[in-house]
């Protein structure tokens, strides 16, 4: 089975870049199921109902998210729906939405990190709890671990090596070049990257966000402009054990 997880999607410049790559990837490498992080394909942060829309449009199957799906009210009534659209697992439970799903025989799970970030339910036992339930069932587990910290997510590809399928990070949008297999065959990656302007600070607008460090005054971020990178992580699943048979770093560019 070939899953292909993409980056942060940023605005509009992403949305667009997805529109035009994905279907040719798609095609290229046979893909079977492609999962998405969409916390801020919403002008730079947050996820509204018509753009998650637009992004199962293009051919994203599932939707991951993190610190910012709750940035807009109107996702909110979506996460308990039937769209393949999650919220971290390890957020209160009493919390609207899911934290994972099956789609196309595979797992997806969706969990937050809690270095630099914010005071949520512990990862890793949340997914010790998860995968109770799935113990004795052989398919694909992809988890995205929506963490800041370089430590907390390779800790969890490690915690994680052998019991899923993939560990693959995601919000500071730097695509990271560690993607391997480990030992027990768990594909890892620290992250992914972003779906966001190259000409950027981590797909934001360089001017707003200097400002904005200089003043230290809170102020709403443009979303850059110019060319757009795309990256992705491709990986190939054994469908009957579950482990890991590849993992590759996808680079593409668009010209906006």
């Amino acid at each position: 089975m070939k899953i292909l997880a993409i980056g942060d999607i940023i605005g509009k410049p992403g949305r667009n870049a997805v529109k035009e790559i994905l279907p040719g990837l798609c095609g290229k490498h046979n893909i079977d199921l492609v999962i998405g992080n969409g916390e801020n394909a919403a002008g730079g942060l947050g996820l509204t109902p018509s753009i998650a829309e637009e992004l199962f449009d293009s051919g994203i199957d599932v939707i991951t998210s993190g610190n910012h799906i709750w940035a807009y009210n109107e996702i909110i009534p979506c996460l308990d729906s039937e769209l393949a659209i999650l919220r971290p697992l390890n957020y209160p439970p009493m919390n609207p939405g899911r934290g994972y799903l099956l789609k196309n025989n595979a797992l997806v799970v969706n969990l937050v990190g809690r270095v630099f970030m914010t005071h949520v339910d512990c990862p890793f036992r949340a997914m010790d709890q998860l995968l109770v339930e799935f113990e004795h069932k052989s398919i694909p587990i992809i988890v995205d671990f929506h963490a800041e910290a370089t430590s907390e997510k390779v800790a969890m590809g490690r915690y994680l090596d052998g019991r899923v399928s993939a560990v693959l990070g995601t919000h500071t949008h730097v695509g990271t070049i560690d993607a391997r297999i480990l030992p027990r065959g768990t594909a890892c990656v620290t992250d992914i990257g972003m779906v966001g302007p190259t000409d950027s600070v981590i797909g934001d607008d360089p001017d707003s966000v200097i400002k904005r460090f200089l003043t230290q005054i809170p102020s709403r971020l443009a979303v850059g402009k110019g060319t757009v990178g795309f990256d992705a992580i491709l990986v190939e699943v054994d469908q009957k054990t579950g482990k890991a048979a590849g993992i590759q770093r996808i680079q593409e560019v668009v010209h906006q």
